[in-house]
């Protein structure tokens, strides 16, 4: 007889689901936990750890020699009204704020905090704009909409193409390391050094729920990005929301390893708001789920024992594997560890099994691995998963102080947002912000749920994929692209990375493969020097493709379940046009727009590149 498999203890707050029904279909959720009191500006929570444990490292990230370099609370607070006297000598303001177009560091976190004591906001831009793009077009779009009046970078020489390309008048453009001759350019350690006056206390205490925290910039799917406004309110709210979810944290401070970019709400407000909250320290983990960065995070796990860890689901599938096979690292990793999360995509079900195995293995208790759901407007948590025993695809239950609404939508239901933690809006987009809330007050989503059991809402809901994604075949039935792509996903691992949907107006799904080009030369068996055209034709790629092709059609159970033609992506998503984010995830809408002709060409019949099933 089976036994039930024990966890480690971590205390989940009971958060029992109420719902009630409106007209036309609509239904009401919340539950019925209280929120309580929460603080007025998040600095408050450093100004209470400096006072309470001055000495205890709130952030540290190895210097070139690999040492940990690390910055106390009552040094952050030191540094950051240093900083804030610095930037208000400089006339800026929520007109004229500061853009950070680096990476996560140390002096970015300074800075960050300078701005939010002296109640300046910031914009933390997604380096890939800087670094990555060609054109530049979407890091002029943000220099636009944000208007600032100080630019950083870590690095003068790294950035200078892009600062070069886009420099403005009226801006001062500050680098931890180097200086540029073709801006007005100053050191970072200028900023550090600026005498303190009353007048950076004063704006400090100025600052209160509504003032501008900082603007965080959508992917742009569908668009150009927008500005969310991130208020205070919201970010206080939402990390309450979270401990009133996860009382654990209030038993020891958390211990977080973490490279997710904080140009995302994840990473900046999620996972450093936890360890500022909570008085705990963050290690910046200069490593990246991919082939060539997981080294760096390996390494970093076989020192750090994190409390909690966070990732996304290509970063835990290659942590899962790691783990499988490195005694010394499973042994470091779950010597503390008493939560785990992913979020940003499902996470396969053999990935969370090898966790579990792993975490048996090495501690004889599974470890919690959960995830929720939300976005970068609801600062982000709108709902967690609140039982050890979660499964993949399940997105939880809504957090104390959240009203949502369920909107009927074809064969879709929309899930809408009101709370505390929801943003007013978009900066200086007043016909964006429009669009966004409906007639009650609640923000339009576009994300899609259902509930994991209709009979039991104390269940919570499982993910149904984006209502503006799904689209109508020629026979006028639907087609729900999230779980289709999350079945692609489960059952083309390792070789598939990423898939498109198509078969808008056409009679039968189909699939644009995005492959996994590092797993597939090896697959090939070809060299390095040959072209990724030849790898990604050769017979054990195409065969593993064309085995996933059969099996996914011989899985379907209607004509918008079964997958009748695929063609595996020779030209990798770009950046600059949109078909992929900088963490790695893909704009359906995007590719489909810019690949038009490889969808006709999918549909054609005529290409023998395109896979169809065998036993069609």
């Amino acid at each position: 007889m089976a036994t039930t498999p024990s966890y480690r203890s971590a205390a989940l707050g009971k958060l029992p689901v109420e719902k009630s029904k409106g007209a036309n279909g609509i239904i009401h959720v919340k539950t019925p936990v209280p929120l309580g009191d929460y603080p007025r500006r998040l600095t408050d929570r450093l100004i209470h750890w400096a006072d309470k444990t001055p000495t205890q490292t709130f952030i540290a990230k190895r210097d070139e020699s690999g040492t940990w370099r690390r910055v106390s609370y009552a040094q952050l607070l030191d540094a950051a009204r240093h900083i804030g006297q610095g930037l208000l000598n400089r006339g800026l303001s929520v007109e004229r704020p500061v853009l950070i177009l680096s990476e996560n560091g140390i002096e970015h976190l300074l800075l960050a905090m300078g701005c939010q004591y002296a109640g300046i906001p910031y914009a933390p831009i997604s380096p890939a704009y800087s670094l990555v793009s060609k054109d530049y077009a979407k890091l002029r779009h943000v220099l636009n909409v944000v208007t600032p009046g100080l630019v950083f970078a870590s690095d003068a020489k790294r950035y200078h193409n892009a600062i070069a390309a886009t420099a403005a008048d009226g801006i001062e453009y500050m680098f931890t390391h180097g200086s540029s001759a073709s801006v007005r350019s100053t050191s970072f350690e200028t900023l550090l050094a600026t005498p303190i006056t009353s007048a950076v206390d004063a704006a400090y205490e100025a600052t209160g729920p509504d003032t501008i925290v900082k603007f965080l910039f959508t992917s742009g799917s569908t668009s150009l990005p927008k500005a969310v406004i991130n208020t205070q309110r919201m970010m206080c709210s939402n990390q309450k929301m979270i401990a009133c979810a996860w009382p654990f944290l209030e038993t020891e401070p958390p211990v977080l390893l973490d490279w997710l970019p904080w140009n995302h709400t994840f990473g900046g407000n999620h996972n450093l708001g936890i360890a500022l909250y909570h008085g705990g320290t963050v290690y910046i983990d200069d490593g990246r789920p991919t082939d060539q960065g997981i080294a760096e995070t390996l390494h970093n796990l076989h020192e750090i024992s994190p409390t909690m860890y966070f990732n996304v689901p290509i970063g835990w599938e290659k942590i899962a594997n790691a783990l499988e096979s490195d005694e010394a690292l499973r042994t470091n990793y779950y010597r503390n560890l008493k939560m785990q999360f992913y979020s940003g995509a499902a996470l396969a079900q053999p990935v969370w099994d090898k966790l579990h195995a792993t975490a048996e293995k090495a501690c004889g208790k599974r470890i919690i691995m959960t995830t929720g759901l939300g976005m970068t407007e609801t600062a982000p948590a709108a709902m967690f998963v609140q039982t050890e025993r979660a499964l993949a695809g399940q997105i939880g239950v809504p957090m104390p102080g959240m009203e949502m609404k369920l909107i009927p939508n074809g064969d879709k239901i929309e899930i809408r947002y009101r709370g505390p933690n929801v943003t007013p809006g978009y900066w200086r987009s007043p016909g964006q912000t429009a669009k966004a809330f409906d007639e009650d007050g609640y923000f339009c989503s576009g994300d899609a749920v259902k509930w994991l059991d209709p009979d039991d809402p104390n269940k919570g809901f499982v993910f149904d994929g984006r209502v503006a994604e799904d689209f109508k075949l020629n026979t006028g039935t639907w087609v729900s692209v999230g779980p289709l792509r999350a079945i692609a996903g489960r059952e083309g691992a390792p070789y598939l990375q990423d898939s498109v949907i198509t078969g808008h107006g056409q009679a039968e799904v189909g699939l644009l493969i995005v492959p996994n080009r590092i797993l597939c030369r090896q697959l090939s068996g070809l060299d390095a020097s040959a072209p990724d055209d030849a790898v990604l034709s050769s017979p054990p790629v195409r065969a593993f493709f064309q085995e996933l092709v059969d099996r996914l059609y011989a899985q379907g159970t209607g004509s918008s379940t079964r997958i009748v033609r695929a063609l595996v992506l020779t030209r990798p998503p770009s950046l600059d046009l949109g078909e992929i984010t900088d963490k790695g995830s893909i704009n359906q809408r995007a590719v489909l727009t810019h690949r038009k002709g490889l969808v006709e060409m999918l549909y054609a019949n005529t290409d023998p590149a395109v896979i169809t099933p065998a036993a069609k």
